[in-house]
């Protein structure tokens, strides 16, 4: 059986994601140094190693903490009814992963997909909106709001595939021309969902 947590190791984590975050918020994702954090929590940076890994583990925890949040939200909210209500649900994960292109490169180094870098939260974050999106696809072809002709979780695995599309497509272009990436998924969720 192993030991509990010490109460300092979990404060001192916590302090260390605390200043992680304020510098991410104020500042963005390129000017997190880790001797930065390190300094202004207080510790020696072989204790925010020893946390973390390396720069992209702590930030893992922090985007990871992030979508889960985005999720609960959604969680709550009322089921869509359209491709156009899905698009809108997903708005505000896809308005955060958007704003910077480190953290979409992250939640899919770290999503286990593609690299041997796995987070578990990331991971199960991953998992848990393609579960969601099926749960609404199921009930939409329900009430015969959406085609029926595929089952659900192949469906919004498909939703899956467009997010990451849409986003990976908005940053190679201009940021200038990147039209809202809610917006930009509207004509694949019609014609992968609607009714044939």
């Amino acid at each position: 059986m192993s030991r509990a947590p010490q109460k300092r190791r979990l404060e001192t984590r916590a302090k260390l994601l605390s200043v992680a975050e304020h510098i991410i918020d104020t500042e963005g994702c390129a000017a997190l140094r880790m001797e930065e954090v390190a300094a202004k929590a207080g510790v020696a940076k072989g204790t925010l190693f020893s946390h973390f890994g390396d720069k992209e583990g702590l930030l893992a925890v922090i985007f990871g903490a992030r979508v889960m949040g985005y999720l609960d939200q959604m969680e709550a909210m009322p089921d869509p009814d359209t491709p156009d209500e899905i698009a809108s649900r997903l708005a505000p994960l896809l308005d955060f992963v958007a704003q910077d292109r480190m953290i979409f490169e992250l939640l899919l180094r770290y999503s286990g997909t593609t690299s041997e870098n796995v987070d578990e939260v990331i991971t199960q974050g991953f998992i848990r909106q393609v579960t969601l999106c099926a749960g609404w696809i199921t009930g939409m072809q329900q009430r015969g709001r959406i085609r029926d002709d595929q089952d659900p979780v192949l469906l919004a695995e498909g939703v899956q595939a467009f997010l990451t599309h849409v986003l990976a497509i908005g940053f190679c272009q201009e940021h200038a021309q990147m039209i809202p990436p809610a917006e930009a998924m509207l004509p694949y969720l019609r014609g992968w969902l609607d009714i044939r």
